[in-house]
């Protein structure tokens, strides 16, 4: 995954910012439109999406969808793909779900890529749902963040969604990542867009974090929303704010999901005895997965502290340097923790009374990585 300069990226502090500029670039589509996405529901957001799907399939453009079949398997219907190729959008569900028990079921394809004409990519942590833009509630309020990519950086991108496709069609490459793509205005700094596959023995996007975490000399404030680590993740996270630097996360104020939560809280005082800082997002669900170190480095991207993204999942997230937009990111942290609680190394700051989640904590720790 090379770093690329001759690239400009824009950063998205909510989907609902997000939006109109991806319905605006995939309007000005010329070529092809490539999707790849964990969640797709139908709603206000998708169906935006959808009709210029089909109106640009329908002028000969070259459209290709893939949706994890797990992620959309309540909110699609089972012959989705089908449906979409019958208006001439080339498309696939990943994986789909059989009633059987296999390992093979917990290797999902949790990345969200849309790649226009090869020259304009987004990534991030929103999905293609209306929770994504606030349009409709879900656990209070959601928190988000996303990039848009304009530049050579793109070509990773490319490369990374025809290696799926990959998976059921023929090889590709040459014919994408060959064509010429001009430096837009703003290029500064450096884009390595970068993919994670739990097939290869590689776990990049660990080992990327676990790099920030040991070279931050200032700070390296984070926002996920899942905590489940791994003894050499918690390492580096109590390691590099037992050294000095001011490590802060954001997590939710309110869990979509129960057990994950309680199983975050089971760190939570290891971590701030060493001088970690966590905070609690009050307004609801914080879903960005977003590092920002030292006013020169940041991620963002779809992979959490978690063991499914880490482990099991096919991932992918931006590693940026110099770019202009790093400050945006970091001052949306500032931001968002204007709106949170700051957790103390407390049973009573920490749990807040929820025995039963504690309990909950202590008798999953055990199973945590297959969760």
């Amino acid at each position: 995954y090379p770093a690329w300069k001759n690239t400009a990226a824009q950063y998205f502090a909510c989907g609902e910012a997000m939006y109109p500029q991806l319905l605006a670039d995939l309007e000005k589509a010329e070529k092809s439109i490539f999707l790849e996405y964990f969640i797709v529901s139908h709603g206000c957001m998708w169906n935006g999406i959808e009709q210029i799907l089909r109106r640009k399939a329908a002028a000969g453009l070259d459209v290709r969808v893939i949706y994890d079949d797990a992620g959309c398997l309540s909110l699609l219907p089972h012959n989705y793909a089908e449906l979409l190729r019958a208006e001439g959008i080339r498309a696939f569900s990943f994986n789909r779900c059989v009633p059987v028990l296999n390992l093979v079921m917990n290797n999902r394809d949790h990345r969200k890529i849309m790649v226009i004409d090869g020259k304009i990519g987004f990534t991030g942590g929103v999905n293609l749902a209306d929770e994504y833009i606030n349009h409709v509630e879900k656990f209070g309020r959601w928190k988000d963040a996303a990039v848009m990519l304009e530049g050579e950086a793109v070509r990773s991108l490319t490369a990374i969604f025809l290696q799926m496709w990959d998976i059921a069609q023929e090889p590709e490459f040459e014919a994408y990542l060959k064509q010429p793509i001009p430096a837009p205005a703003g290029a500064k700094g450096f884009a390595a867009p970068y993919g994670d596959c739990p097939l290869d023995g590689e776990r990049v996007g660990e080992l990327v974090y676990i790099d920030l975490l040991n070279r931050a000399r200032k700070y390296i404030h984070i926002m996920t929303p899942y905590l489940i680590l791994d003894g050499e993740l918690e390492t580096a996270l109590k390691f590099a704010a037992e050294r000095g630097v001011d490590v802060h996360l954001i997590l939710p104020g309110k869990p979509d999901k129960r057990i994950p939560y309680a199983l975050a809280k089971t760190h939570y005082a290891a971590l701030i005895r060493s001088g970690v800082k966590i905070s609690e997002w009050v307004p609801g669900f914080v879903h960005a997965k977003v590092f920002v170190v030292d006013d020169r480095e940041a991620v963002v991207g779809t992979i959490n502290l978690d063991y499914r993204s880490l482990y099991h999942h096919f991932e992918d997230a931006v590693w940026m340097v110099d770019a202009p937009c790093i400050p945006a990111i970091e001052d949306d942290f500032q931001r968002t923790l204007t709106q949170c609680r700051t957790v103390e190394a407390t049973t009573q700051s920490i749990w807040q009374g929820q025995t039963l989640l504690r309990l909950t904590g202590r008798l999953v720790k055990a199973i945590a990585p297959l969760l």
